[in-house]
């Protein structure tokens, strides 16, 4: 017969799957359900037997129910039996003696032994019952080890061994022998020994843990891949446990593995297999690979945890029960472990867990000791300067900042100013990517159909494929991520600042924050223009800023206003007065620190906004600059002749001031405060003759250049090492903060003793020949009695 069912199509089949296999999966878990429920109430039913077998007790019979039974059975015996007088003595005698044997009718139907089990006069239900054993002694089953089957003509015959029992009493009786044949020989004495020998035995264990580490390290240097492990038994070393020489091996190993990681670490970031990597088969060189990529993480995670409670511990002033190490000790290890830390922040930026050793670095910046925290900020800095892509300063600065404000800004300045050090020269101001990235034209559609074949067309398009990729690939993407990067790190920097000058205008962080606004203004959004200058301004005016301060403020204002403010209609005048009326405020000594952000100042104020100032304003600083230039150290001197020099070549009749004739009407007022009224046209520079007799002769040498007029050529010109250094430069190549002078003064030779001296020949011969007996002659020093001449002055 034909089946005619039809086979259902593949729609269909997609629509009932879903519904079948749901069907299939109530089905199986009713099943087991119910599968479950049966194998409980069986469980119930044991346990509920077990149970009432427990608690049953045989209770002993009372012999008052057998008495009552008894006179109960004598009495119907009596109704029941016949007259004896109709029986034989002989059946008298044979019913006396059955009834005084046990049968069926008198014994106690209770009792579970069988009829013809003698009786046990002296032994009691309860005695019985205590001789039943409650428990099955069952013997342990022992663990099978299947092995595999033989097969015979019969058929096939399972194989089977006990699996051996380690015999635990045995091995705990070894043990404790052990132990107590350790505890005699403790109770040995042992040999008392000298301070030499002590020091000794002291340099051999460390002269053995040295070679031991150098064998180790030189061993993983060699193959790190097949002998990554190692680095476990080294960084076992961390917990040396001999009070002789723990603290240096410690020390040793720390230093040690540091450099090991530095040298053997990948140029890249080692990510964690996903499951499927790890199911699919590879090469065994991956595999190679993959093992020592997994140890080196493990294991450097390890001694980063090492090197992180080992600071801890010293932090928070605690020891274990268990260490060897002394507190004192314990400051050593600590400064050792931040050494290392620094060193991995700096040399490994790429690799794992870089952010773990900057949130352990970064608040150790703020540490206590001068020490710990000098290290750190030298670290971050040096992290700062190489890092060229952003991603390690980006890090560094979100830590910072948060550091910043969960303090609630009481932080030591030097952790702000860590931010100078940032490589940050341009940032996104509101351009589109297509602006930042690199354009490169492409021929049309039309161009290619016009003057190319059709080969020439298909090669073409395969090299533009390929040039769009190379650029996604490097120029365009590098740049907009770096330029993000940057964007972004700005941004939490310029936040910190004005928080603090919002919120901590006391704080001495100020100076930090000034400082730090000065040299990044430029790169600051125009819409907060406004408002920073009104804040500058109000910070100067309350006085309450020292003089660096407030010079920082100055430079701050005129670098935004330098960049993007050109745009702005801000005048700037109150910051120029302010600088020129504080410019005799600076110090003369040797902490003349000052001067070079002065030379900052006048550089962005005259020789960058050169448009927007007056001839009277560059006349009255060209004048003061050169009153100031008497007072101050040589290197400063050289400084601000620098930057009269730019003033005299940038605006025109400044040489006004080296005539003595007087233009127009008035009178130079040298203690008004207003560059713009003092009259700075009707004098003269006349300090200039007096810096020509300067002892340094590079000052000589920028005076003779100014009064000549400061020509760029010719022969007043200054030579080419002067003329082409800024005024900063020239301010710190002179310096003689290491107490010497530049250039070096030439040695001057010690005049020979027979050489003839022309005083000699006015001199008669007989007065030389006095002179000379009486400079050999060797007079006796009397004390002197002051008391005595004040005596005889008074009486006179």
């Amino acid at each position: 017969r034909k089946n005619t069912k039809r086979v259902p199509s593949f729609r269909k089949l997609l629509r009932t799957s879903q519904i079948k296999l749901d069907n299939k999966l109530k089905n199986k878990q009713y099943k087991q359900k119910s599968a479950a429920k049966k194998y409980r109430k069986e469980q119930k039913k044991l346990r509920e037997a077990v149970r009432d077998a427990i608690s049953r007790k045989p209770f002993p019979l009372e012999e008052c129910k057998k008495k009552q039974v008894a006179r109960k059975w004598e009495e119907k015996e009596e109704e029941d039996a016949l007259p004896l007088d109709m029986m034989d003595e002989d059946d008298l005698k044979l019913m006396e003696d059955l009834a005084q044997r046990a049968s069926f009718l008198t014994r106690d139907l209770s009792s579970n032994e069988p009829v013809h089990v003698k009786k046990r006069k002296h032994e009691s239900v309860i005695e019985k019952y205590e001789k039943v054993p409650r428990r099955l002694q069952t013997e342990p089953e022992k663990e099978l080890i299947h092995l595999l089957p033989i097969k015979d003509k019969s058929g096939i015959i399972p194989q089977a061994v006990e699996k051996p029992v380690v015999n635990v009493a045995h091995d705990e009786e070894e043990d404790t022998e052990d132990m107590e044949e350790a505890e005699d020989f403790n109770e040995e004495p042992l040999p008392v020994l000298t301070p030499e020998e002590m020091a000794a035995q002291r340099r051999q264990k460390l002269q053995e843990r040295k070679m031991h580490i150098a064998a180790l390290a030189s061993a993983i240097l060699s193959e790190p891949d097949s002998n990554i492990k190692k680095l476990k038994e080294l960084r076992a070393m961390l917990m040396e446990q001999d009070p002789n020489v723990a603290v240096i091996v410690r020390k040793l190993v720390m230093v040690s593995l540091m450099e090991i990681f530095k040298d053997i670490a990948p140029s890249y970031k080692i990510r964690p297999l996903t499951e499927a990597e790890k199911a699919t088969k590879v090469k065994k060189e991956t595999q190679k690979l993959r093992e020592f990529e997994e140890g080196l993480v493990s294991q450097y995670k390890f001694y980063l945890e090492n090197l992180e409670q080992t600071i801890k511990d010293w932090k928070q002033r605690k020891l274990k029960k268990s260490n060897v190490i002394s507190l004192k000790a314990y400051k050593g290890l600590a400064e050792v472990a931040v050494k290392c830390l620094c060193e991995l922040l700096v040399a490994l930026p790429h690799f794992n867990f870089h952010n773990n050793i900057i949130v352990l670095i970064v608040p150790l910046m703020n540490d206590p000791s001068k020490m710990i925290s000098e290290l750190c900020v030298e670290a971050v800095k040096k992290l700062f300067k190489q890092d060229k892509l952003g991603y390690a300063s980006l890090g560094v600065v979100k830590v910072i900042s948060g550091l910043v404000r969960g303090r609630n800004y009481d932080v030591r300045p030097e952790v702000l100013k860590v931010f100078l050090h940032l490589r940050i020269k341009e940032v996104e101001l509101q351009k589109d990517s297509e602006d930042i990235a690199p354009k490169k034209k492409f021929m049309t559609y039309k161009e290619k159909r016009k003057n190319l074949s059709r080969m020439q067309r298909k090669w073409r398009k395969a090299e533009e494929k390929l040039e769009r990729e190379l650029l996604e690939a490097e120029a365009s993407e590098s740049k907009e991520k770096k330029l993000k990067l940057h964007t972004e790190t700005l941004n939490i920097v310029f936040v910190t600042y004005f928080r603090i000058l919002k919120k901590a205008q006391k704080s001495p962080l100020l100076p930090a924050v000034l400082e730090g606004l000065a040299k990044f203004a430029h790169l600051i959004n125009v819409e907060f223009f406004d408002d920073l200058l009104i804040v500058l301004h109000s910070l100067i005016a309350s006085g309450d800023l020292s003089y660096r301060e407030s010079l920082h403020c100055v430079l701050s204002a005129f670098h935004i206003l330098s960049g993007q403010g050109d745009v702005l209609n801000i005048d700037p005048m109150k910051f120029y007065t302010h600088l020129y009326k504080t410019l005799f405020s600076l110090h003369a000594g040797g902490t003349n620190e000052d001067i070079g952000i002065v030379l900052q100042c006048l550089d962005v104020m005259f020789a960058k906004r050169r448009k927007q100032v007056s001839q009277q304003r560059a006349l009255a600083f060209l004048k003061r600059l050169s009153i100031l230039a008497l007072h101050v150290l040589p290197n400063s001197s050289v400084g601000i002749l620098a930057t009269n020099r730019i003033f005299m070549q940038t605006f025109p009749k400044m040489d006004l001031l080296l005539d003595n004739e007087s233009q127009g009407s008035g009178v130079y007022l040298p203690e008004l405060d207003e560059p713009e009224h003092c009259n700075a046209q009707n004098t003269a520079l006349w300090e200039l003759h007096l810096l020509q007799r300067h002892y340094h002769p590079t000052v000589q040498k920028f005076a003779s250049h100014l009064i000549a007029g400061a020509p760029t050529e010719g022969s007043g010109a200054l030579p080419l090492d002067l003329s082409q250094r800024s005024a900063t430069e020239l301010f710190e190549t002179y310096c003689m903060k290491g107490m010497t002078f530049n250039p070096p003064v030439a040695s001057v030779t010690p005049r020979r003793k027979d050489t003839f001296l022309q005083t000699d020949s006015f001199v008669d011969e007989e007065l030389n020949k006095q002179l000379q007996q009486h400079i050999s002659e060797t007079v006796p020093h009397k004390p002197l009695d002051f008391a005595k001449h004040l005596k005889e002055s008074s009486l006179a």
